[in-house]
């Protein structure tokens, strides 16, 4: 005997469409996460990401019959509301709030996690919110191409589809989204090298 297969984002939608709720909650388990990354990836603000997170579902109980699937994926449409509502957000309050700064950015208690180097640890810890400054300093047009394509993973076709233009336009942004990421980290590589040379001759 086969085992049954998950029902599709487009069957669920369908469901919850017609008042089932348990198809609403397995569409909010099995695509929540990805918005809310997202929308992390474009603000760095948890609590703003997860407003922008209920807005989208919210707005999908109350439009989701206007949904058609020749234009689109579900994901794709849920990412797409989720970009409006982050920009919209960003435009009206004019404000990002730096990872580091939100104290529920500690996902794991420290006392559950085994470090093993500690100085491996600062290291790694320190590049990846450096990353992510860096991220949320670029311009929103190339911000969100990051955050589809090279953070989220998302094709260039998934992307062009989410932000509403062409597949080459996704390219070239992401050219040169990642040429000024390249720039905005290389100085503090270059900082890092001449630290640790520094370091060395003291030793």
């Amino acid at each position: 005997m086969t085992a049954k297969p998950d029902p599709s984002d487009s069957e669920l939608l369908q469901s919850t469409m017609a008042g089932d709720e348990e198809a609403l909650a397995a569409l909010y388990q099995r695509r929540a996460p990805g918005i809310f990354r997202f929308a992390l990836q474009m603000c760095g603000s948890r609590s703003l990401a997860d407003d922008v997170t209920q807005e989208v579902f919210m707005v999908l109980i109350r439009e989701g019959h206007m949904f058609d699937a020749t234009r689109g994926s579900v994901s794709s449409f849920l990412m797409g509301v989720a970009r409006n509502h982050v920009l919209r957000r960003l435009r009206r309050e004019r404000f990002y709030v730096s990872i580091e700064e939100d104290p529920q950015n500690e996902t794991t208690p420290a006392t559950s996690r085994t470090i093993e180097n500690p100085l491996d640890d600062l290291s790694r810890a320190e590049t990846i919110e450096s990353v992510r400054k860096s991220v949320l300093a670029l311009p929103e047009r190339y911000r969100e191409v990051v955050a589809l394509c090279d953070l989220q993973e998302m094709s260039y076709a998934e992307a062009a589809e989410i932000l509403g233009c062409a597949v080459g336009t996704v390219r070239s942004r992401l050219h040169r989204a990642r040429a000024l990421l390249t720039e905005k980290l290389r100085p503090e590589k270059n900082e890092e090298a001449a630290e640790v040379k520094s370091a060395r001759c003291f030793a």
